[in-house]
């Protein structure tokens, strides 16, 4: 728990103000624990209630998004966006779609968005938003009029310089190009206020793969500095079946490595030949199919119903690149037993706190995914570049400077955890330090 009295006061104080925000408060107080030894250090922080400051939002929005469905009834969502701090940039932060979406999951996100962000060293400041609106299920045509109704009410509180939103869970280029769509209708004007968008009006080639290499690329990192290894002939294991699972899956073959399971929300398949990723693509990206239809079309494959099972199976490197949560304290220890000795995060804050304790106490490799999952906000950075230049980079000049950033980003976080970690393999604490110390700066350099 906080050692020191000022934190307690303040994450007591958070608490009283947001109860019942469970998603929001772990992630404070992950954040809380793992910096305070940074701020004792700097008397600063207390005596102009820095620390207070950083967790509280600049700004909170929350609105109705009534749409009509294809049998001409009305239906109504919530829509969200928080901006949560903008000392070293315009917010920057995805919207995400999906029925558990609520103000602590958005606050949630949007905190740990700000050290992320931070982390690439781009001048971004920190946001998220979304609906718990499924698309699941939904037309084309369902999911157009809806984007089209929640960006109606978006639009005034975002632009190129203020608030760039970008895709998350439930939202790819198609849901992006009907809300680009929206905004420059009513706006009359064709700006980057948009990442994620098509490369026939302003997307970045490399985006799609971005999180899910860039995830790799800080594993790779990981591997070499703290267990002098590689991808290179290791058994993995990635959760989820989405965009970042995808890619994440074709950059650890690429490096050596054989994927063995992938999930969705309804269960887990296992391929003890390694997946293979291009039936999975037809399914995922093409069909929009569910990932059990994996084993009607690869001989071999299992089915298991139920998603959590997968972290039941042997392997080196565990990804959770599925959902909050979705890794808790029984199954890292599962996991430490059957030989595991990486486990990178894909998704947002996938591992219970517990359990990631747990990993860096016996030195199993955790990357923390405001560091590792960074690579789609990254890269989302540089298409806000090249909008602003009006100009195109190719793959090759993108993916090069998302690896070089993912490098960077491990570099920083491990120097901080030498200095104030637990152990070396602290990258929690480190990623936390490096990210809030840019931050932090920029808050005391601007005054109140």
């Amino acid at each position: 728990m906080f050692k020191t009295e000022y934190a307690k006061r303040v994450y007591a104080e958070l608490e009283k103000k947001n109860a019942g925000e469970k998603e929001f408060l772990q992630a404070a107080k992950e954040i809380v624990e793992s910096i305070e030894g940074y701020i004792a250090k700097n008397p600063k922080m207390e005596q102009q209630k820095i620390l207070e400051r950083f967790l509280e939002p600049e700004r909170f929005v929350q609105f109705k998004v009534v749409w009509v469905d294809d049998k001409g009834e009305f239906q109504v969502n919530r829509g969200f966006r928080v901006q949560y701090n903008s000392a070293i940039g315009p917010y920057k932060g995805g919207l995400r779609l999906h029925p558990s979406v609520n103000a602590s999951i958005i606050k949630f996100l949007g905190l740990e968005q700000v050290l992320k962000n931070s982390l690439t060293t781009l001048p971004m400041g920190g946001g998220k938003g979304g609906s718990d609106f499924d698309p699941k299920g939904k037309s084309d045509n369902e999911i157009m009029r809806f984007c089209q109704s929640f960006m109606t009410e978006l639009y005034r509180h975002i632009g190129p310089d203020t608030d760039v939103p970008a895709g998350d869970i439930g939202v790819g280029g198609r849901e992006i190009g009907f809300l680009f769509g929206q905004y420059k209708r009513i706006r009359d004007e064709f700006t980057g206020v948009l990442t994620g968008k098509g490369l026939t009006y302003g997307g970045s080639l490399a985006r799609t793969q971005a999180t899910g290499y860039g995830l790799c690329y800080y594993a790779q990192e990981a591997l070499k500095a703290l267990k002098n290894t590689s991808f290179a002939g290791k058994t993995v294991v990635i959760s989820g079946s989405g965009n970042v699972a995808i890619y994440a899956n074709e950059k650890a073959t690429s490096l050596g490595g054989k994927v063995v399971a992938m999930s969705d929300s309804n269960g887990y398949i296992y391929d003890k030949n390694g997946i293979n990723l291009d039936v999975v693509k037809q399914i995922k990206e093409v069909e929009r199919g569910r990932i059990k239809e994996y084993v009607e079309r690869v001989k071999g494959a299992e089915y298991h119903e139920g998603c959590r099972g997968i972290w039941s199976i042997k392997c080196d490197i565990a990804m959770p690149c599925a959902t909050q949560n979705e890794l808790n304290l029984e199954e890292a220890k599962t996991l430490v037993k059957n030989g595991c000795i990486a486990v990178c995060e894909g998704a947002n804050m996938p591992t219970e706190l517990e359990a990631a304790k747990y990993l860096i106490e016996n030195k199993i490799i955790f990357t923390p995914a405001k560091a590792s999952n960074a690579g789609g906000v990254a890269t989302s950075g540089l298409e806000m570049s090249q909008n602003s230049l009006r100009l195109s980079w190719s793959f090759e000049e993108v993916d090069q400077r998302l690896h070089d950033i993912m490098v960077n980003i491990f570099n920083a976080s491990y120097k901080e955890a030498k200095e104030y970690g637990s152990n070396d393999f602290d990258l929690l604490t480190g990623a936390n330090i490096a990210g809030f110390k840019k931050v932090a700066e920029a808050m005391l350099a601007q005054g109140i």
